[in-house]
């Protein structure tokens, strides 16, 4: 996450009545101060009121509004902004989900954020802050940084939560949830979401639904039944995913395990207590329930095979060890975390080249990966 601090780069200053900025759009009140963007040349000592645009104030506005919520002066800094511009909350959605999709997330977070500083009612904001939490804490993860994706999912599990209590109810908030919580293996609440989801669209027509959204009904109800059918909210199941996640993987093996002894052919299981032997140490016992878990079901998920493929690696086998990345490869060919195993996988091997094309690819998804550009750093200096 960035350690910086987005308002100490606004200068808060009095406005007079006859600036260019006081128009006849909004008239300033010349005794509430007004934050204001520095240029990049700008400093305390250095800034000149009489130079500032209005893209700098406008600017300013929305940095505060995005993280200086307990700031007394909220409302009319909303009040200015929205007469000054007012299809800004269009332009910045717009801008926000672009920059999403092209993976500049500083900055789309940025622009999330203002956002919903600028209209914390505005549930449609509240769901797509939680998407884009939800889908930068993926990036974290993919790149290796745990405690970074964790941090986002909190946030993210926040607004979902929050999107989900709005009034009138907002189904896609349930849909996208139910998602969030099957990543995290919240079998149970994932259920709930998406059982809500149908429950608040079952009175609506497949053509007023529209062919996405029949889909989302058809995918709901298809999780639904695989939850119920392979019992995946049951209590044990959550518990040894909490369990092992905290770090107390003993007991979360015990919790899983009893669970098998009633629902053996679950592969979800078999790859929870493959997991939780794995963080142990004891790859051997975790190759053979992540095979377990391939039997029954599990061969279309590329993280098992990802899994599997550690084990291996401890194990010396590289050849079966590459024989899982490429199948995760195949499954999800933007992983950077798979790329950056199979380029582990080729430093291992002694094969410095591939491995520094597989890093560079890593790179190439996500130029923020400090884990590849310091393997690519220590492969430059160890030439």
């Amino acid at each position: 996450m960035n350690p910086s601090n987005p308002l100490d780069t606004v200068f808060f200053i009095q406005i007079p009545e006859d600036s260019e900025f006081s128009n006849q759009a909004f008239k300033i009140d010349p005794t509430i101060q007004i934050p204001v963007q520095k240029k990049v040349e700008e400093s305390a000592g250095n800034f000149n009121p009489a130079e500032i645009t209005t893209e700098q104030v406008l600017a300013g506005l929305l940095t505060v509004l995005a993280y200086d919520r307990k700031n007394p002066n909220l409302d009319y800094y909303r009040s200015i902004v929205t007469k000054v511009r007012p299809d800004i909350k269009t332009e910045l959605c717009e801008a926000a989900i672009l920059k999403t999709k092209n993976e500049d997330y500083d900055l789309a977070e940025e622009i999330f954020m203002s956002l919903h500083g600028l209209d914390p009612e505005d549930n449609a904001i509240v769901l797509n802050l939680a998407l884009f939490l939800d889908q930068r804490a993926e990036s974290y993860r993919r790149a290796g940084l745990f405690e970074d994706a964790d941090a986002y999912d909190s946030d993210a599990n926040t607004y979902y939560e929050q999107a989900m209590g709005a009034e009138p109810a907002i189904p896609d908030a349930f849909f996208n949830a139910g998602f969030f919580y099957l990543k995290q293996h919240k079998y149970r609440e994932a259920k709930d979401a998406f059982d809500t989801f149908l429950a608040l669209t079952c009175d609506t027509s497949d053509e007023d639904m529209g062919e996405n959204g029949v889909y989302k009904k058809e995918r709901a109800q298809e999780i639904i039944n695989n939850i119920k059918n392979q019992n995946m909210d049951d209590v044990r199941f959550k518990n040894a995913y909490d369990l092992i996640t905290a770090g107390e993987e003993e007991k979360g093996l015990d919790e899983i395990r009893m669970f098998l002894q009633n629902n053996p052919k679950v592969w979800n299981a078999w790859f929870i207590l493959g997991w939780g032997l794995r963080k142990m140490g004891r790859f051997s016992e975790a190759k053979e329930a992540f095979l377990q878990a391939v039997k029954f079901g599990g061969e279309e998920n590329a993280e098992l095979y990802n899994e599997l493929s550690l084990c291996y690696v401890e194990e010396k086998d590289f050849d079966e060890a590459e024989k899982c990345l490429k199948t995760a490869f195949a499954l999800e060919p933007e992983n950077t975390k798979i790329i950056s195993n199979l380029g582990f996988l080729s430093m291992a091997k002694g094969k410095k080249q591939e491995a520094r094309n597989y890093f560079q690819a890593v790179l190439e998804y996500d130029p923020n990966d400090v884990i590849a550009a310091g393997e690519l750093l220590k492969l430059e200096r160890n030439e």
